[in-house]
């Protein structure tokens, strides 16, 4: 089965290479990644996100999901000593960055509690693979026609942060300026969740951020400098070891 929405301001795209009829699953995972953009978007007046940033919801009123949502990010906030801040001065709430990878989290987890075994959830080049082996590209920071290496995941997750779509968008909160030490930082992990929330923590850092992530159990990590140096930790689950900056 093979399926592509577009969901959050990105594609989402799933296959499954399962036997069986999950397309009611798979209807089941989108309409959660829509309920998920709708509840939890900064920008959309109406979202919960929205709602609490203006004051109108007092603590004790806010959703399970959403207080899950806000305890990650106080979680790396902490770790990242203020370098990822989801409450930046002059800046409304913006969980956004903990809130794509968890939810596509939570829609895999939908398609596996329905039976399916071997499927890859991409969410705007963030990917879930469950019961590989999947081969995943990691982008070329600089040149959109190439990668910097191809990792192979059975059960996994990978993200990357870097400066190639959306420029310097991610801030370093200790600062208030644009994180500009790496060009792209890739991380591997058990979930999407902590993937991608220790890529895009580990980015506001800057250089330092490589070290921390590496340092993180069940991550392993890929980076690009500003310089173009690569860094790689050892458990790095490369295809055919094979590494080219």
């Amino acid at each position: 089965m093979r399926r592509v929405e577009h969901v959050m301001g990105f594609p989402v795209s799933l296959r499954v290479d399962d036997d069986g009829d999950f397309e009611a699953a798979a209807d089941a995972a989108f309409a959660w990644l829509r309920e998920a953009d709708a509840r939890f978007s900064p920008f959309k007046a109406d979202s919960e996100v929205s709602r609490l940033d203006r004051g109108e919801l007092p603590q004790d009123a806010l959703s399970t999901d959403l207080l899950e949502v806000l305890d990650l990010c106080e979680h790396y906030r902490a770790a990242t000593g203020g370098a990822f801040d989801v409450r930046l001065p002059g800046r409304g709430l913006d969980p956004c960055a903990v809130v794509k990878g968890w939810s596509v989290q939570r829609a895999a987890e939908l398609l596996s509690a329905a039976g399916a075994r071997r499927f890859c959830l991409n969410a705007g080049g963030d990917v879930i693979a469950v019961g590989g082996p999947w081969r995943v590209g990691v982008r070329h920071p600089e040149h959109a026609d190439k990668v910097c290496t191809v990792l192979e995941l059975t059960d996994g997750a990978v993200a990357t942060s870097a400066r190639y779509e959306r420029g310097d968008h991610i801030l370093d909160g200790r600062t208030g300026r644009p994180a500009t030490g790496l060009l792209s930082l890739t991380v591997v992990a058990p979930t999407l969740t902590e993937a991608d929330s220790v890529a895009t923590a580990a980015f506001a850092m800057g250089t330092e951020g490589v070290e921390w992530a590496a340092g993180l159990d069940g991550c392993e990590v890929f980076a690009v400098d500003a310089e173009r140096r690569v860094s790689r930790t050892a458990g790095l689950p490369v295809a055919g070891a094979r590494v080219a900056a």
